[in-house]
Parts: C-alpha cells; sequence; structure tokens
C-alpha cells in the first residue's frame, strides 16, 4: 500500500462492517456486541473498532510490514478505554 492509498475513514468503517458480514475477524463481532451491550450505540462501536484497524493499516503503511491480527485483537480488547498513543 502506497501513501496515496491510505485508508480514509469511510474506507475503515467499510472494512469493519465487511469484516462483521464475513464474520473474519470473529473477535470483531465479538467486540461490536460486547460494546454494545454495555451502552455504546452500534456506530460508535463501529467507529472505535475502526480506530483499532487504523493502528494496523499505518503500521502496515509505516513500516511495510504485515497485519498484525494479535495486536489489532489485543486493541479490541481494550476498546472502549484503549489507549490511543502510538508507540514507535
Amino acid at each position: 500500500m502506497q501513501d496515496d492509498e491510505i485508508m480514509t475513514g469511510e474506507m475503515l468503517v467499510e472494512t469493519v462492517e465487511n469484516q462483521l458480514a464475513e464474520g473474519n475477524p470473529i473477535k470483531v463481532k465479538e467486540t461490536l456486541m460486547r460494546l454494545v451491550m454495555t451502552g455504546t450505540p452500534r456506530e460508535e462501536a463501529i467507529e472505535m473498532i475502526a480506530c483499532a484497524l487504523s493502528i494496523e493499516v499505518f503500521d502496515v503503511v509505516k513500516n511495510d510490514g504485515e497485519f498484525n491480527l494479535k495486536r489489532y485483537s489485543e486493541n479490541l480488547d481494550a476498546l472502549p478505554d484503549m489507549d490511543w498513543e502510538m508507540e514507535d
């Protein structure tokens, strides 16, 4: 992915919706259910999940690396109180 191909917020939300529809990774659906059941509106929960996804997308672009499913899952587990500070 090149710099001019970085995902927008809308694209991240669309990707989360696709992950939900496909059930992959299942952690996304589990996270959405958990957040909604604890009072977070669905739209806000989707945006939170998209933020967790953006960390992975940024890392792939910045470091020319691979998507880290384990870290994505850990960030999903931390919602809604995820530490938004990026580590170098």
